[in-house]
């Protein structure tokens, strides 16, 4: 017996008025979704707990078992890892954005117009950074997909406790970052990271990419915007906390590296974006080969589209690829034998709120001999209904360990 953890990031939703009241889950055609919960038992989920508004990255550490409040030291350190940066103790790493500022510093795009190409030839001008006062800090940077990027420092005397320079809306300047504690270490990794926000405008703004990119009338990439700054974590690994052979597929930096820290083998995909553009096609096959032809009998899988999608407000967007995951990655995952699937999303991302929030998101469980409720749609109304009733994050590895026969009993 296998085992799948399939979530669609950000899939839960909110009624909406351009979608006759319904969240675009219940508005999509999901004929194999709605076969899953059909003959599967299903349930809501709070990632962490009821009313807690979690990110991808506390969402996903809950769902694989591990603590989020213990665990969790800031997003950097998982997309550093995530984009094979070898981060060590001590470093402090930070996600960023590829964004655009204006002559006068404003923000008018934090994503640069969701960026595809040609962020690698930036990031090899911005690794030439050298800031006056701070030669005996190393400053690396390394693109992930698309608009996201990463940056670690290294060096003696930095702190994790700064805020961000995301002002999270356009039409504002980056954030002055700060210190959270008034710590000596703090206020100096503060004082660095503004300077190097400022000095990536000055080396990148007329870098040829950003050129071309004018050229044609799309945002460039002119300015570096970091945020989730944190410390290298301890995380025991998966394998022997539930005595399984892990892989982790996903898109994103961000997720490949909370795989990575908990010691899952990463399997790396081509022409996958991380948006709604991402080849699906690509993703299925490759969650079939891995189940069908190798020794890995755990995986956890992100696709992220529909989460891009909400942060967008574009509900017909998000509709749309709802139903094309269904058609193509659900379609042929119905196939699989002798595994049990866990289909959820990691948080909803609504379209009104154009961010995350706290809602729970739907819940399906698929496995020859699972306990099949009354359900059959899938939906955030429908599977509340279900016979998982509501459970959280942190159920959900002892819930799948437990129906692969992969459990031991506590207790005599």
């Amino acid at each position: 017996m296998k085992g799948i953890i399939l979530v669609m990031d950000g899939m839960g939703d909110r009624p909406l008025k351009e979608l006759d009241n319904q969240t675009p889950l219940q508005a999509a055609n999901t004929p194999n979704m709605d076969k899953m919960a059909e003959r599967g038992i299903t349930g809501i989920m709070d990632s962490i707990r009821p009313g807690i508004i979690p990110g991808s990255d506390t969402a996903h550490l809950s769902i694989l078992g591990y603590d989020p409040y213990e665990v969790y030291t800031g997003r950097g350190p998982f997309e550093a890892s995530g984009v094979g940066l070898d981060v060590i103790p001590g470093d402090i790493a930070f996600r960023c954005n590829f964004s655009t500022a204006d002559e006068n510093g404003i923000i008018t795009d934090r994503r640069a117009g969701r960026i595809r190409e040609g962020t690698k030839d930036i990031v090899d001008v911005l690794n030439t950074m050298v800031i006056k006062g701070y030669e005996d800090i190393q400053i690396i940077f390394k693109e992930s997909t698309g608009h996201r990027a990463v940056l670690v420092l290294r060096g003696e005397g930095l702190s994790d406790k700064v805020t961000d320079a995301d002002p999270k809306v356009e039409g504002k300047k980056p954030k002055i970052v700060e210190s959270t504690d008034g710590s000596e270490e703090a206020k100096r990794t503060a004082d660095l990271l503004n300077k190097i926000v400022e000095k990536s405008y000055e080396m990148v703004k007329n870098h040829p990419v950003n050129i071309g990119r004018m050229e044609e009338n799309k945002p460039p990439a002119n300015i570096i915007i970091p945020r989730g700054a944190g410390a290298v974590p301890k995380v025991e690994h998966i394998n022997e906390k539930y005595e399984v052979n892990s892989a982790c597929i996903a898109e994103t930096g961000l997720i490949m590296g909370i795989g990575r820290f908990a010691g899952m083998d990463i399997i790396e995909m081509d022409d996958v974006t991380g948006g709604v553009d991402t080849n699906l096609d690509n993703i299925i096959d490759t969650i079939i080969n891995q189940v069908n032809n190798t020794d890995h009998n755990f995986f956890l899988i992100n696709i992220d589209g529909a989460d891009e999608a909400g942060h967008d407000g574009n509900a017909i967007q998000k509709k749309e690829f709802i139903e094309k995951v269904d058609k193509i990655v659900m379609s042929k995952l119905l196939n699989l034998k002798n595994v049990v699937l866990f289909l959820t999303a990691d948080h909803s991302t609504p379209i009104s709120v154009m961010n995350h929030s706290g809602d729970p998101v739907p819940v399906i469980i698929n496995s020859p001999e699972v306990r099949v409720d009354d359900v059959k749609e899938y939906n955030e109304f429908a599977v509340a209904k279900g016979g998982l009733c509501r459970i959280r994050g942190s159920d959900v590895m002892n819930i799948v360990m437990d129906l692969m026969n992969n459990s031991h009993k506590f207790g005599a």
